[in-house]
């Protein structure tokens, strides 16, 4: 696969994201919405940045079960129940982002919603990828 991150001079820098993603390959892969579920299904983690690296670690562990990896990501759409933390903890997320998917990223989102599946979930990421 190859992908080329395309952030236009025009819009503004960004910062934890890729404007556009442009992805090559034979393979894409739609990734489920993924929480700070543990292998029994129990959310885990009191604190937004705990559930946020969980998560995104689940999302990555089923990328990897398809033979992808965090550069193949092309799009995550981050649901997040409480925007003021999210925001409010963006640098913090950002060291996690980074710890486990590296610096290439995924054209993101990051939208608010009333709740998700789980009452003790703060936020869910979903997203695809596009392999070799």
């Amino acid at each position: 696969m190859s992908t080329e991150r395309v952030n236009p001079p025009e819009l503004s820098p960004p910062t934890g994201f890729s404007h556009a993603v442009v992805a090559t390959g034979t393979r894409v892969v739609f990734l489920a919405g993924q929480t700070a579920l543990d292998t029994d299904g129990k959310v885990v983690g009191d604190t937004l940045a705990e559930q946020f690296e969980k998560a995104l670690g689940n999302l990555l562990a089923a990328l990897t079960a398809c033979g992808g990896t965090p550069a193949d990501l092309a799009r995550v759409t981050v649901y997040a129940t409480d925007f003021a933390a999210y925001r409010t903890h963006a640098p913090e997320l950002g060291r996690v982002w980074r710890r486990l998917a590296g610096r290439d990223y995924p054209a993101m989102a990051v939208v608010e919603v009333v709740r998700l599946w789980d009452d003790q979930a703060l936020v869910e990421l979903d997203g695809f990828a596009v392999l070799p």
